[in-house]
C-alpha cells in the first residue's frame, strides 16, 4: 500500500489526530513559507502573524495584541516597532479612550496581508481540489472545530471580505467591544 494510504489507526485517539494535525501543519507552514517568499525582505513570520492578527481583529492596545500573539507585550512592541518602521503598522489614539494607544495596520500593512493571503489562498485551493466533495464538507466540519478550539477566528472567503478604513474589524458579523 503507498505511503499516503497508511491506516489512519484508532480516529478517536488523542495521539493519532494529534499526529495527523501535526502532518497538515507541516504542510501548511510549507505553503506559508513559500507565501511569504516575495515579502520576507520586509516581515518575518513571527511580524506576519501579527500583522494577521491586527487585520482579522482590528486595531487593539498593544496587551492585548501581545496576549493574542502569547508573547510579552516588551516583545509586542519590539515587533510593533519594526512594523511601525517599515510603514506596516501605526499608533493612532483610541477615539474612545484619549488616554489610549492604539495599533492598526496602515494601507501598506492591509495590502501585505491580502497579497500573502491570496498567494496562499490559491496554493491553498490548489490542493482542496484534488480532494472529493465528502472528503472537503469532512474537512471544513474538521477545521471548523479545530480553529473554534483554539480561539482563531474565521477568515472570511474571498467574496466576504470587508475593509475598514480605520482597521477596527474586517470581519462580516463582528462587533467591536
Amino acid at each position: 500500500m503507498p505511503e499516503h494510504e497508511k491506516p489512519l489507526g484508532n480516529l478517536d485517539d488523542v495521539g493519532t489526530v494529534t499526529a495527523a494535525v501535526l502532518t497538515a501543519s507541516r504542510l501548511l507552514v510549507a505553503v506559508s513559507a513559500r507565501s511569504l517568499a516575495a515579502v520576507e525582505d520586509r516581515v518575518t513570520l513571527p511580524q506576519f502573524r501579527m500583522l494577521v492578527v491586527l487585520s482579522s481583529r482590528g486595531a487593539m492596545n498593544l496587551v492585548e495584541l501581545a496576549r493574542l500573539l502569547q508573547v510579552a507585550p516588551s516583545t509586542a512592541m519590539r515587533m510593533v516597532d519594526r512594523l511601525i518602521a517599515a510603514g506596516l503598522a501605526e499608533r493612532q489614539i483610541n477615539p474612545g479612550n484619549r488616554r489610549e494607544t492604539m495599533l492598526r495596520l496602515t494601507h501598506e500593512g492591509r495590502r501585505t496581508v491580502t497579497d500573502v493571503t491570496v498567494r496562499r489562498r490559491i496554493e491553498i485551493a490548489a490542493i482542496v481540489e484534488r480532494l472529493s466533495p465528502t472528503q472537503r464538507a469532512s474537512l471544513i466540519q474538521a477545521l471548523t472545530a479545530f480553529n473554534e478550539a483554539g480561539g482563531e477566528p474565521p477568515v472570511a472567503a474571498a467574496d466576504q471580505v470587508v475593509l475598514h478604513p480605520l482597521g477596527w474589524g474586517d470581519m462580516p458579523g463582528r462587533t467591536n467591544s
